[in-house]
């Protein structure tokens, strides 16, 4: 019987328990056994496996997060965690791996791929950033998360004749602040592929209130930074984002990331300061990651799940699957991390018709 194994690492992501079930479902058509790693690169390293039988994953359907457990664990930060890790594949017998993650979870399958593990990787990401597929599973949940409390927070703003900032995930790509800033009607998006001028978003705010228009949402992902002062730099990631970014702490995880949050903050006591207007935040935080995915989140889950299990029914390794139009298609793992997907500036193109 072959065995092979699973994991999901770095953020917990609505969707995550669809994959594992899908890839449970149709490894029994083949026999196979799957085998889960627990907490991510973490379990392999430990050891901490386990058989997930068809009971295990009976109802996970609807249900957020991972059964199995994730974590954002590097094994090549230290040499001898690659060595444990090719030792736990050989001694549990594992034939071929299914990782389901993101940009960092992914770059560390492909080195072991490149070290002669059969790899097959999933996107698992709420930030929509995965090179080489149209969308990640996870994604839809989380706009339609954030679009709700835009909309609920309007009726706040109206009331009360206040600037609401929603802050939102996205550390480099702005996918969810563009997507449900225009669904939710914001009258500002600011994304980290646009550094932002204040100077500005005042103007466009104070236009509103000229007309009458005496409340706004300003919708910031996380990643959003000013724009320098005397510089034209209005387009890409500058050289030095990681330095420009608003932290909660200069602790950094396993893979260089520093923990986001801030930029909510000062942007209203920036608009606040220059307009002389109420302003209030509201940071989603991690309740956009959590809970119940969508119907589509559900589906597209469940697709990825099953082709990677085709996947390695015809030795198709190093290969992540993705989604391209209509059809779910395995591309290089190569291709799928070699660069973020950042927002199209034809979409934020759309959404700047709707300031001020």
């Amino acid at each position: 019987m072959k065995k092979i194994g699973m994991l999901t690492g770095g953020g917990d992501c609505p969707g995550l328990n669809a994959v594992i079930r899908a890839v449970v479902k149709k490894s029994r058509q083949y026999n196979w056994e799957v085998i889960g790693v627990k907490n991510g690169w973490n379990g392999l390293i430990t050891g901490e496996m386990e058989i997930l039988t068809d009971d295990l994953v009976s109802g996970i359907l609807p249900k957020g997060g991972t059964i199995i457990g994730t974590s954002r664990t590097n094994p090549f930060n230290k040499y001898e965690d690659v060595q444990k890790t090719l030792d736990n594949i050989n001694k549990f017998g594992l034939e071929a791996l299914v990782v389901i993650g993101g940009d960092d979870t992914l770059s560390v399958a492909r080195r072991f791929y490149e070290k002669g593990i059969n790899i097959v990787g999933v996107p698992k990401t709420i930030d929509n950033d995965l090179s080489g597929t149209d969308y990640t599973f996870g994604f839809d949940t989380a706009v339609s998360i954030a679009t709700e409390a835009i909309d609920r927070l309007h009726t706040t703003a109206e009331s009360h004749h206040r600037v609401i900032v929603v802050e939102v995930m996205g550390r480099h790509a702005g996918w969810i602040a563009t997507i449900a800033g225009i669904a939710g009607g914001a009258d500002e998006i600011l994304i980290p592929e646009v550094p932002f001028d204040m100077n500005e978003i005042c103007k466009n705010l104070k236009s509103r209130y000229n007309r009458g228009k005496k409340f706004s949402i300003v919708c910031v992902a996380e990643g959003a930074y000013p724009k320098q002062e005397n510089s034209s730099e209005t387009t890409n990631i500058g050289k030095n984002l990681e330095e420009a970014l608003l932290t909660q702490t200069d602790e950094k995880d396993a893979f260089g990331h520093v923990r986001l949050g801030g930029v909510g903050n000062y942007l209203a006591n920036e608009i606040k300061k220059r307009m002389n207007v109420d302003t209030r935040v509201t940071v989603l935080g991690h309740v956009q990651r959590g809970g119940t995915p969508t119907a589509h989140d559900r589906v597209l889950a469940t697709r990825f799940g099953i082709a990677a299990v085709e996947c390695i029914k015809n030795q198709d390794f190093g290969k992540m699957v993705a989604l391209q139009g209509n059809k779910i298609v395995p591309i290089p793992l190569n291709e799928a991390v070699s660069e973020l997907k950042t927002v199209d500036m034809k979409l934020y193109d759309i959404a700047k018709v709707f300031f001020g």
